[in-house]
């Protein structure tokens, strides 16, 4: 048999949709999670087992697996392997398994990241987060849309070349919409990333940081340009 050629670990390309394969053969605890992975605007693809999440692995190319040990008949440990020897994709292991021995395993397998459940659903989703965030490609020093300009290095914020005072929240929240233009934010994840996930913000908070904005950014803040409210969903940024 021969030698097997290991893909690098691909970034995943800005304003692409990240596709995050859920390998659980619980189905509550798969329903849990595949909820609050599409709230983080995550798309989510399912399998109950090693043969047919390679079968999804291989048609969908996903970003992310998340990744059960105990699965019936082949186990997570075999498909972490055969995942390995094709790709880099980010694994990591949920799992009841919580000997050192497992996770050394796990790891040995090249596991990125090993959670022993029970585990805290926003735990998950940094870590998740994390791992995503290496696969990213590095932002643009600066962004430029219309008259604005964003230079994320010194953390300043110009329009029409001078520069527009912004509170630490205010520039957080720009620059969060600005790197990811055209993608609609809730108010409850621009709650989490901007004011921290378990901090107790009320969403109009959102509201009233956006009515801000708009203000120093707009041409005409009544009809903003830039910063679009999405009916029924939240917020996104249009260059």
């Amino acid at each position: 048999m021969g030698a097997h050629t290991v893909a690098p670990q691909k970034e995943v390309p800005s304003g692409e949709t990240t596709r995050v394969l859920l390998v659980e053969d619980d189905p509550v605890l798969c329903e849990t999670l595949q909820y609050n992975l599409q709230r983080e605007r995550l798309h989510v693809l399912v399998a109950h087992t090693a043969e047919e999440a390679l079968r999804l692995f291989h048609q969908h190319k996903p970003h992310l697996v998340i990744l059960d040990v105990m699965l019936p008949g082949r186990s997570g440990f075999d498909l972490c392997r055969l995942i390995r020897q094709h790709s880099q994709t980010p694994v990591l292991f949920l799992t009841a398994r919580a000997a050192e021995e497992d996770k050394i395993r796990g790891f040995e397998l090249g596991a990125d990241d090993y959670i022993v459940k029970p585990f805290s659903v926003a735990e998950l989703i940094a870590r998740i987060r994390s791992i995503l965030r290496r696969v990213q490609p590095p932002p643009p020093a600066r962004i430029h849309f219309g008259d604005i300009e964003i230079d994320l290095e010194a953390r300043r914020v110009y329009k029409g070349g001078v520069e527009v005072p912004m509170t630490p929240k205010e520039y957080a929240l720009l620059t969060l919409l600005a790197t990811h233009p055209g993608k609609v934010f809730t108010r409850d994840q621009l709650l989490d990333h901007i004011w921290g996930l378990g901090t107790y913000v009320s969403p109009r908070t959102v509201d009233v940081h956006i009515r801000w904005l708009r203000m120093k950014i707009e041409p005409d803040p009544h009809r903003p340009r830039y910063i679009q409210t999405v009916r029924g969903s939240g917020y996104r940024l249009e260059k």
